[in-house]
């Protein structure tokens, strides 16, 4: 950002953060700080070794992960202080997503956090809280502060974004829309998706449950199951099935 702000070249950066992932690990300060905050969990360990990880176990993982959130609020506001102080800030388009809904590794509680805001499932799961993450994007003088928007999209969606705002060509193996309009405010002038489609397999191969969206509607089905409609205008946290009723979507 230094390099590209001293040259007055436009440029692109990305920043993957592993916060707030298993194990509930933070600078100790910081978990030192909020197990004074949470001593009542003092006892409970967080054990995280998906994948043999040789992770150390944490003595009070909701304090560890308050202390990963405020580490990562520290290093976002980090960014953000740079740009000002190259005088950027106010040319600069910033967004920060999550890949997947809440987990429950290492010894997180998102049902103590509220971490899906009540949705349904968590990580791996086709349900909301598993796949509906939010996103944020802050750019002065286009995005008016607080503003929302129910467009649809998919992380497929970042290259033709970025592609259209920096005048290049999409690669024609992408599928994704670019949601530069909805950015703008263009709401009008948007392409959209028809449909998007999820799924969580085991390994290579195995499905272990699938998802479209369409529009309002939501149609899941795990493996061996009967399937499931939802209309997520009127139920966000999937608690009536409509598959039965309306046969016919």
């Amino acid at each position: 950002i230094r390099r590209s702000a001293a040259a007055k070249e436009p440029f692109f950066c990305y920043i993957p953060t592993a916060i707030p992932h298993a194990a509930m690990h933070a600078p100790a300060e910081l978990h030192a700080k909020w197990r004074k905050v949470f001593p009542q969990f003092d006892k409970k360990i967080g054990r995280y070794g998906a994948g043999g990880e040789a992770c150390p176990n944490v003595v009070n993982p909701i304090a560890g992960f308050a202390a990963m959130m405020e580490h990562l609020d520290n290093e976002v506001g980090e960014v953000l202080a740079l740009l000002a102080e190259l005088g950027i800030d106010d040319n600069t388009l910033v967004m920060f997503a999550s890949d997947n809904g809440a987990h429950k590794e290492g010894g997180h509680n998102p049902a103590f956090w509220n971490s899906t805001g009540s949705l349904r499932g968590y990580k791996r799961d086709m349900h909301e809280g598993g796949i509906r993450t939010p996103m944020l994007a802050r750019w002065p003088g286009v995005i008016a502060p607080g503003k929302t928007t129910a467009h649809l999209s998919g992380f497929q969606d970042l290259l033709p974004t970025m592609c259209e705002l920096t005048g290049q060509p999409v690669p024609k193996q992408n599928d994704g829309i670019s949601f530069l309009p909805t950015l703008r405010g263009a709401s009008k002038k948007q392409a959209k998706h028809d449909y998007l489609y999820f799924e969580f397999c085991t390994g290579a191969s195995k499905i272990r449950s699938q998802a479209l969206r369409t529009g309002q509607w939501k149609a899941y089905r795990p493996v061996g199951k009967p399937l499931e409609l939802f209309n997520l205008a009127t139920d966000p946290y999937e608690k009536n099935d409509l598959a039965k009723s309306k046969p016919d979507l």
